[in-house]
């Protein structure tokens, strides 16, 4: 089953944590001094929040539970013909993951992914890149090149 993602960047994080722990009626299940995420199951949503990037929405994505779910997904990304950016045990958001990138044709990066686990950082600080690349892990504005803190 899958999972809608929004990230969203913010300038306040504690004050964005108040607001979405009051919105969502709980505290995020994943806290961090950069980070927070609610795994939300009504609606079913994987909801982040970080200081990273121009404030407003990140990215956008789906999370699978499986790999063969991944597969399906690469599948339709692949169908859409918006150069796809694959990425395989990337570290990024606290997560270890499978991941593929599209930008729709709004300029809306997509992320598509399959958690393999935890890790103890956020991923490489993306601060020295312009705001293009700023988007951890979203891709560059060309659509094929990975930001630094993807590499």
């Amino acid at each position: 089953m899958k999972r809608f993602h929004v990230h969203v960047a913010v300038s306040d994080l504690e004050q964005s944590i108040r607001f979405y722990s009051t919105l969502f009626g709980g505290e995020p299940s994943v806290r961090k001094t950069d980070y927070a995420k609610w795994m939300l199951d009504d609606p079913r949503v994987n909801f982040a929040i970080s200081r990273r990037g121009s404030a407003g929405v990140n990215h956008l994505g789906l999370q699978v539970e499986t790999a063969d779910e991944l597969a399906g997904m690469r599948e339709r990304l692949m169908a859409a013909d918006r150069g796809m950016v694959e990425e395989k045990d990337a570290n990024c958001c606290y997560a270890r993951s499978d991941k593929y990138w599209v930008t729709d044709p709004a300029a809306i990066a997509w992320e598509t992914f399959h958690s393999l686990g935890e890790i103890p950082v956020y991923g490489e600080d993306v601060a020295a890149h312009d705001d293009a690349s700023a988007r951890c892990c979203a891709p560059a504005s060309d659509e094929k090149a990975k930001p630094a803190c993807c590499a």
